[in-house]
C-alpha cells in the first residue's frame, strides 16, 4: 500500500476513534474559566477555518490565471461563499457586540450548518466527475455569479431567521437543524464514496488528500450533531476537524489543479522528448541524437588538446528483407530487438549504439588508440552473431555488413560522418564483404547506382529490355525439352548492362514485380508464338523474385494472362529460390494456388539457400536446379561431386527432376549423367541467345543436333 494510501485509512481510522473517545468521556464544560477558554479556542479554530476557506478562494482566482480547471475555478467560488457563512457564524458565536444585535448564537448555528450543507453539496458536484479546463474569459462572470449568490443565500437566510420563529417552536427549529446536520454527514460519506469508487482506477495523491479532507469534515460534523449553545466540547473538536479538514482541502485543491498538470505536462514532454531522440521499437536513440552525440564529439575534438580517433560504423543485417517478408512484419521486429538486445550487451566505455531505422544499427567509438583498434572492434562486433537468433519460427543465423568513417579524416561533420559510413555499408553489402572503410570513390559508385535505379524506372517503358533464351536440354538424349528465359538490358548510352548490375536495384527499389511481369508474359507469349507456327511445344522457364512470389493475387494474374494469350499452363515453368519457402506455411499455400494452375514449379540454385532438405516432401514442386557453383568443380572438388550426387539421389526418392546449371563440358556431362541427373543447360550446349537465333538453331529440328 502506498504512503498517501496508509495516510487516507490512518484519517478514517483515526477520526473513527477519536470520536468514540471524546462521546464515551462525556465532557461537559460547566466552569466560567472553562466556558472561556473553550470560546478563545473555538475562536481560533474559526478563524483558522475562515483563513483556510479564503486561501482557497485565493489561490483559484490569483495563482496562475492561464491555467485555469473547473474543479479549482469552482472551488474557489463555492469556497468564497462558505468563508463567509464561516466567518459570520464565528463573529456572532463569540457574541461580537454589533454583530451579535444581528446573528444571535442561535443564527450562528443555522449558518454554521448551511454552510457546511453548502460545502458538502458543492463537493459532491465539483469532484464527483472528471475534472476539465475552462476558459479563462469566463471566470470573472462566475466570480460575479457567486458574489451574487452569496449575498442572495445572506438575505433568505435572514428573512428565514426572523419570520420562521414565528411559525416553529424552539423545539421544532432544534429538531429540524440536527437534521438538517445528519443529512450533511451523509453526504459528506457519500462524497468520499463517490470520488473512491468513481472509476475504480488507482487514485493520484491529490484525490487522497481531498478523501482525507472529507473525513474530517465528516468527523466535524459528527461532532456538532449534539453540539449546541452550552459550549461543549463537541464543538472544540468540531471546529478543530473543519479547520484541519480545510487546510487538506486547500492543499489537495492546489495539487489536483496546480501541481499534478504540471507534473503531467512535465512528463507529457519528457515522454514527447524521449520519442524525437529514440527509437520505438528498439528502445535505442535514433539517427536525431546520433547527430547531436557525433556533432559533440567533433567539438570536444577540436576544444581539447586529447587527440585520438573516433569512429563510426553503420551495422546493416543482411537478407533482413528475405526474412521480413517471409516470416511477417512482427517476427522482423522481433528480429531487430533482438540484434539491438545483443549489440547492447556488448558495449563497452566511450561506446554508444544508435538506431538508423529500418534495418541499420549505428556504433560510435570515440578515443580509439588507433585506425588498426577501430577495425578490430568492429570485427567484434560481427562476431557477436556467430551464434543463431531464437525466433519463434525457430534458429536462424544471421550476419550483419558493417561500413566505418573515422574522424578525423573521413568527414568534418557529423552529417558526413554518418552518411560516409552509410555509404561504405552498402558498398559492402554489394560486394559481399563484411567491412568497408568510406574511400571517395565508393560515394561516386553511389550516386552512379542513383543514376543508373532512376534509369532503370524509365526503362520499361522505353523499351530498352529484352529476352535471351538458353536451352534446357535432356541430358540422356540430348533431345531439348524446354527453356530458360533470361532478362536483358540495352542501355541507349551505357550499352548492355549486366543483370548483376541492376537486378539488385531492381530489388531494392520494388521495381522487380512491374519487371518480372513484363519478362513472364513475354516469355508466355513468345513461347505461344512458336507453337502457333508449327514447333513442336516446349516448356519455358522463369524466374520469379521475391516480391512477385509473396504476391497474394499470383496465381490470378499468371491465370489471366495465360488465358488471354491462350498458352497452355503445362508450358510454363516458374522458377524459385530457397529463400522464398522460409516461411513454410505462406510458401506452401502459394505454390498450391501456382500448382491448381497447372504450371511446373522449380527450385533454383538449389543447395545455397537457408532451408534444410525435410521440407520437400511436402512442398508441391516438380523440379530440383542444382546451382552452377556446385557443377563448376565438380571433377575436381570431391565435396562438390558428394553434394550433386547427395542431391540428385534425394530427388529420385522423391520422384523431382534435376537439372543441373553450367554444364561446360563434356566430363561434367558425363559425370551428371552417371548420377542420373534428368537435364542439363549450361554453355556446353549454348548460350544465352536471340528468340530469332533459338527459333533457327534448336526449333526448327524436332532432336536435338549441336550445331556447328
Amino acid at each position: 500500500m502506498k504512503i498517501e494510501e496508509k495516510k487516507t485509512l490512518l484519517t478514517a481510522v483515526f477520526g473513527a476513534a477519536l470520536f468514540l473517545l471524546i462521546q464515551s468521556m462525556h465532557i461537559a464544560l460547566n466552569g466560567h474559566n472553562e466556558r472561556e477558554a473553550l470560546s478563545a479556542l473555538y475562536l481560533i479554530s474559526s478563524w483558522c477555518t475562515s483563513a483556510f476557506g479564503f486561501a482557497i478562494f485565493a489561490q483559484g482566482w490569483l495563482l496562475f490565471s492561464n491555467q485555469l480547471s473547473r474543479g479549482r475555478l469552482y472551488s474557489s467560488a463555492l469556497f468564497l461563499g462558505v468563508c463567509v457563512f464561516d466567518l459570520l457564524h464565528t463573529l456572532g458565536f463569540i457574541g461580537i457586540p454589533f454583530i451579535q444585535n444581528v446573528i444571535s448564537e442561535d443564527r450562528a448555528f443555522w449558518l454554521l450548518s448551511f454552510s457546511r450543507l453548502a460545502s458538502a453539496v458543492g463537493i459532491f458536484l465539483i469532484f464527483g466527475k472528471e475534472d476539465s479546463p475552462v476558459l479563462v474569459l469566463g471566470k470573472n462572470s462566475i466570480l460575479r455569479k457567486s458574489i451574487l449568490l452569496v449575498v442572495l443565500s445572506t438575505v433568505l437566510f435572514s428573512a428565514g431567521s426572523y419570520f420562521l420563529p414565528g411559525v416553529i417552536s424552539p423545539t421544532q427549529a432544534d429538531f429540524a437543524r440536527k437534521l438538517l446536520n445528519f443529512v450533511v454527514l451523509l453526504i459528506y460519506l457519500l462524497d468520499i464514496a463517490v470520488i473512491l469508487y468513481t472509476k475504480r482506477t488507482e487514485k493520484s495523491s491529490s484525490v487522497l488528500i481531498i478523501i482525507r479532507s472529507l473525513v474530517f469534515l465528516a468527523l466535524g460534523q459528527s461532532f456538532y450533531l449534539d453540539a449546541g449553545s452550552d459550549k461543549n466540547i463537541d464543538l472544540l473538536f468540531g471546529a478543530a476537524s473543519c479547520a484541519a479538514a480545510y487546510y487538506l482541502l486547500l492543499t489537495g485543491v492546489y495539487r489536483l489543479t496546480l501541481e499534478e498538470p504540471f507534473y503531467e505536462k512535465q512528463a507529457i514532454e519528457a515522454q514527447i522528448n524521449y520519442l524525437v531522440y529514440h527509437d520505438d521499437l528498439t528502445g535505442l536513440p535514433n539517427r536525431r541524437r546520433l547527430l547531436q552525440h557525433v556533432d559533440e564529439v567533433i567539438e570536444s575534438y577540436r576544444t581539447s588538446a586529447i587527440r585520438g580517433f573516433s569512429a563510426l560504423a553503420v551495422l546493416n543485417i543482411n537478407h533482413f528483407k528475405d526474412i521480413n517478408v517471409s516470416l511477417g512484419h512482427l517476427a522482423g521486429d522481433r528480429l531487430l530487438q533482438l540484434v539491438a538486445s545483443r549489440i547492447k550487451d556488448g558495449i563497452r566505455a566511450n561506446e554508444d549504439l544508435f538506431s538508423m531505422g529500418g534495418d541499420e544499427f549505428a556504433y560510435l567509438m570515440t578515443d580509439m588508440e588507433s585506425l588498426d583498434s577501430c577495425f578490430l572492434r568492429s570485427k567484434e562486433l560481427l562476431n557477436l552473431f556467430e551464434q543463431p537468433i531464437e525466433l519463434e519460427a525457430g534458429e536462424y543465423h544471421i550476419s550483419l555488413s558493417l561500413g566505418i568513417s573515422i574522424f578525423p579524416g573521413d568527414g568534418d561533420t557529423a552529417e558526413q560522418l554518418i552518411q560516409n559510413a552509410d555509404t561504405a555499408v552498402h558498398d559492402a553489402k554489394e560486394h559481399g564483404v563484411d567491412i568497408r572503410r568510406y574511400v571517395p570513390l565508393i560515394q561516386m559508385k553511389a550516386k552512379e547506382r542513383l543514376k543508373l535505379e532512376n534509369d532503370l524506372r524509365r526503362a520499361l517503358e522505353r523499351e530498352e529490355f529484352f529476352l535471351l533464351y538458353q536451352p534446357q536440354v535432356q541430358l540422356a538424349t540430348k533431345e531439348i525439352v524446354g527453356m530458360e528465359a533470361l532478362l536483358r538490358w540495352q542501355h541507349p548510352k551505357r550499352g548492355l548492362v549486366s543483370p548483376a548490375d541492376f537486378i539488385p536495384i531492381a530489388e531494392e527499389s520494388g521495381l522487380i514485380v512491374p519487371i518480372g511481369e513484363w519478362v513472364l508474359r513475354t516469355a508466355c507469349s513468345q513461347n505461344k508464338e512458336w507453337q502457333k507456327a508449327g514447333y513442336r511445344p516446349i516448356c519455358v522457364s522463369v524466374n520469379l523474385s521475391m516480391r512477385q512470389f509473396l504476391q497474394p493475387n499470383l496465381a490470378g494474374k499468371i491465370g489471366g494472362f495465360l488465358k488471354r494469350i491462350g498458352l497452355d499452363p503445362s508450358y510454363v515453368d516458374l522458377e524459385i529460390t530457397e529463400s522464398m519457402t522460409m516461411d513454410k506455411e505462406k510458401a506452401f499455400e502459394q505454390l498450391k494456388r501456382l500448382k491448381e494452375l497447372g504450371v511446373y514449379i522449380s527450385i533454383d540454385d538449389f543447395g545455397t539457400g537457408y532451408s534444410s532438405l525435410h521440407y520437400l516432401k511436402n512442398m508441391p514442386i516438380d523440379r530440383l536446379k542444382i546451382d552452377r557453383s556446385f557443377v563448376a568443380e565438380v571433377m575436381e572438388d570431391s565435396n562438390n561431386a558428394a553434394i550433386v550426387s547427395t542431391i540428385t539421389s534425394m530427388a529420385h526418392h522423391l520422384k523431382l527432376k534435376v537439372t543441373a546449371e553450367g554444364v561446360e563440358n563434356e566430363d561434367q556431362l558425363q559425370f551428371l549423367r552417371q548420377q542420373r541427373c534428368h537435364e542439363g543447360q549450361g554453355y556446353f550446349f549454348s548460350k544465352p541467345i536471340g528468340a530469332q537465333e533459338f527459333e533457327r538453331i534448336f526449333l526448327k529440328p524436332t532432336i536435338f543436333g549441336m550445331p556447328s
